[in-house]
């Protein structure tokens, strides 16, 4: 049974504006595709490895060729389990805020572990970097306080939803639909409201594409 893996980061649980837009898409997504199967990771309630000495050792081995041994093998262990996980899913959407200007660092946290060499990417100085996370989709369902498109004057303090499409198009996601919950602050609870519920309904049209659906 394919799987949709939802990487929830935000601590707010029902309060949260892009946690509501990403759970009424998975909905949406059940509904239109039977036979599939909804996992939520929440990255604030997670055991995400720490990524220190040991599992830095661990990457410069694997990148210059070697096989970890000892500690860093040990810590290399886990987060060949969390990259396996994040495989093992047909198609992702990452629901998150913006902290910042950026994103939250629980989710930054979990794509230092997840974005390693032979696993999610790999490098040749013939071809470069090669993503290896291929052949599924990934919907970033994205709230902000404010609104940074284009003709904003705030494009440039938007680090969220361009690193975001970048780091997953990195791990060889080709295929990266980007849905915004904004302005969340400006304009008060209503309008709050409202681009929570234009973001929806975008989002239940999103879900009924077959091209999600691929296995």
């Amino acid at each position: 049974m394919p799987k949709i893996l939802h990487i929830k980061a935000s601590p707010r649980g029902n309060e949260s504006f892009s946690t509501r837009a990403a759970e009424a898409f998975l909905g949406s997504f059940l509904e239109a595709h039977r036979g599939w199967q909804a996992e939520t990771l929440d990255l604030f309630q997670a055991d995400i490895p720490e990524f220190r000495a040991p599992a830095a050792k661990a990457k410069y081995a694997v990148m210059s060729g070697k096989t970890p041994t000892g500690e860093a093998e040990l810590a290399w262990k886990p987060v060949i389990d969390t990259i396996n996980h994040f495989k093992s899913a047909a198609a992702c959407v990452v629901s998150a805020p913006m902290w910042n200007f950026g994103i939250p660092y629980r989710l930054k946290d979990y794509i230092d572990v997840i974005t390693q060499p032979g696993l999610t990417f790999s490098f040749s100085p013939q071809s470069g970097y090669t993503g290896l996370v291929t052949g599924r989709p990934v919907v970033l369902v994205l709230a902000r306080g404010g609104a940074y498109g284009s003709g904003t004057g705030a494009e440039a303090y938007d680090h969220q939803a361009g690193y975001l499409r970048a780091v997953f198009g990195f791990m060889g996601f080709t295929d990266i639909r980007t849905v915004l919950v904004e302005p969340t602050l400006h304009r008060g609870p209503e309008g709050a409201e409202a681009a929570l519920a234009k973001a929806i309904a975008e989002l239940r049209v999103l879900a009924a594409d077959p091209g999600l659906a691929k296995e």
